[in-house]
């Protein structure tokens, strides 16, 4: 049985309920950004171990902005993932894109103002590039898995990430359209960021359950209309995570994710604090020839 898990899902904690999901077991990790959301739940899959984390904690009890998206990242990072899918719900800001349906985004909108958006700083600086936020290959593969559970699926369009906990104002619903946004949401930032900081692939699921606010003929978004939607695509999300492992087990592919700090680290190694380096050991180490704690 493998050890790293093929795959990391954040996401609810209904997803943890997948038929044929075995050997599960939870896992308390303190990251040096403090604790995840919740443990973390490791089980196997088809032969497949993977890991899975609620982003809001069990019983959805922390808002977006209180959600330690650096702490859940690392988290993954220290069971040795490599791919991590965030399955998450959105509101639609296109006609095309109708409650039920499914979209794979493309681009991010950063539009949050109050998130630790990076693991850098206290003396190692780094500018990772993130024009592509989403992996491709991932994306791609995330499509094909959740195509064949015969769910409307979209691939492309910008996920706007505002702070909330609000929805949104028609007045900002309506900019946003007109800024050709697809989707809105409240947690693809930093999260997709982090992700890539950790080089780490990341893609993301998201459920339409919604058209925000801006749409003349439907009701606005409430929380009640939010869950139901999620509640009845929970079997879809979970069959294609079911769908993506095998294809992960099947396909192995390389991208320029799990390379993306070995020009972003603008720091002389000489001049980071020990204790820097020791922090970000997990995420640095290769670059800085494991020389972590020195002051060379």
């Amino acid at each position: 049985m493998p050890d790293n898990p093929i795959l990391g899902i954040i996401g609810g904690s209904g997803l943890y309920n997948i038929r044929g999901l075995t050997h599960i077991e939870e896992r308390h990790i303190l990251t040096p950004f403090g604790a995840p959301s919740d443990p973390l739940i490791l089980g196997t899959l088809n032969g497949q171990r993977v890991a899975f984390l609620a982003r809001h904690g069990k019983g959805h009890r922390l808002t977006p902005s209180e959600v330690n998206y650096r702490a859940n990242i690392y988290a993954f990072k220290v069971l040795g993932v490599r791919r991590i899918v965030s399955i998450s719900a959105c509101g639609s800001l296109r006609d095309d894109y109708a409650p039920g349906h499914i979209v794979i985004p493309d681009q991010i909108y950063d539009n949050t103002r109050l998130r630790e958006r990076t693991f850098f700083g206290d003396g190692l600086v780094a500018h990772v590039g993130v024009a592509e936020p989403f992996c491709p290959q991932l994306s791609a593969l995330v499509h094909e898995a959740v195509k064949a559970t015969r769910v409307p699926v979209h691939t492309g369009g910008t996920f706007v990430t505002i702070e909330g906990p609000r929805f949104s104002t028609k007045a900002e619903s309506h900019v946003f359209r007109k800024l050709g946004f697809s989707i809105i949401g409240m947690t693809a930032s930093p999260e997709a960021f982090l992700a890539r900081e950790a080089e780490m692939c990341y893609a993301c699921m998201a459920h339409v359950t919604d058209y925000d606010v801006w749409h003349t003929s439907a009701e606005p978004v409430t929380v009640e209309m939010v869950i139901k939607t999620l509640n009845a695509n929970t079997e879809h999300a979970q069959q294609a995570i079911v769908n993506l492992v095998a294809m992960l087990t099947k396909e192995s592919f390389s991208c320029s994710c799990e390379n993306a700090l070995a020009n972003a680290i603008i720091t002389a190694p000489e001049r980071i604090p020990p204790e820097t380096k020791e922090r970000l050991r997990l995420l640095v180490g290769k670059y800085l020839n494991n020389k972590v704690g020195s002051r060379k």
